[in-house]
């Protein structure tokens, strides 16, 4: 009779880190603080397709060169807005790219990942809309470009 394989474990360790993250975020010298979402992080090669002459099988698909989207940072209002209205305003003496890290944290402030982005330029920051009529929360949104993440990551 053979002999049956104990079912598997599945390890839980690597997707428990990753649930109710913040997102600790510095510019260069610029601690712009804890964000509660962030969107946009990653890349894309972009191909170029190219058809041959006797190769019926298929077509070329030719890497050309890699974009990255925008980051897109959010938050509620709070004291921390002060910090990246400081940044903003250096910014706006001279556009010099710089490189920001991106902390993803746990709620209990354990450090999961990190990522460096370089070559970066803030697109926009919107604030939140105020009215009087409405009880929604107040959000930030910062928006930033960039030329790709450094080797260490």
């Amino acid at each position: 009779m053979p002999m049956s394989t104990p079912p598997q474990k599945v390890l839980l360790e690597d997707t428990a880190t990753a649930v109710g993250l913040q997102y600790v975020v510095t510019v260069d010298d610029h601690q712009l603080g804890r964000f509660a979402s962030c969107e946009g992080l990653g890349l894309e090669v972009v191909l170029e397709t190219r058809e041959e002459g006797g190769f019926n099988t298929g077509v070329w698909q030719l890497p050309t060169r890699v974009k990255y989207p925008n980051v897109k940072l959010s938050r509620p209002l709070g004291a921390q807005t002060e910090s990246v209205m400081r940044w903003l305003s250096t910014v706006s003496q001279g556009l010099v790219a710089t490189t920001a890290s991106i902390e993803a944290r746990t709620t209990d402030g354990t450090k999961v990942v990190t990522w460096t982005l370089r070559g970066v330029v803030p697109v926009r920051w919107t604030g939140p809309q105020l009215t009087s009529d409405q009880t929604k929360i107040a959000t930030e949104t910062l928006e930033l470009a960039h030329h790709g993440f450094t080797a260490g990551v």
